[in-house]
């Protein structure tokens, strides 16, 4: 038989809402705090597809067919105008080629994409 206290403290525990918090759903974990730093470690390792495009052309099938060594292709970009720099088919920057390291070949960036951000 329980007596008065026992129900009493019963009722009061059914009322309370559960207030532990679980470490893997709540962002805002004490013990979260000194691991902050080593979550974004996990995301700076992952490689991404870099492009520079230096512009577009269509062509017909028929005239890639007939494409041989030497031939050249028309771009929809003037000499001297920047090239989109895409990220994973994205575009996120443009700017202009510059030679680095001896023979290499580099973008230096002259605007970033505002709006490559989705809304999702």
């Amino acid at each position: 038989m329980l007596e008065n206290d026992d129900v009493a403290n019963q009722s009061e525990t059914a009322k309370k809402p559960d207030t532990a918090k679980d470490p893997a759903t709540d962002p805002k974990t004490e013990t979260d705090a000194p691991n902050a730093g080593k979550n974004l470690d996990a995301i700076f390792g992952v490689k991404l597809d870099v492009r520079a495009v230096l512009g577009r052309s269509r062509i017909p099938i028929s005239e890639l067919l007939n494409l041989t060594k030497g031939s050249v292709i028309e771009l929809d970009r003037r000499v001297g105008e920047p090239v989109d720099l895409m990220i994973n088919d994205r575009l996120v920057a443009r700017g202009d080629l510059v030679r680095v390291k001896g023979d290499m070949l580099g973008v230096a960036l002259r605007e970033i994409v505002k709006d490559f951000v989705t809304d999702s």
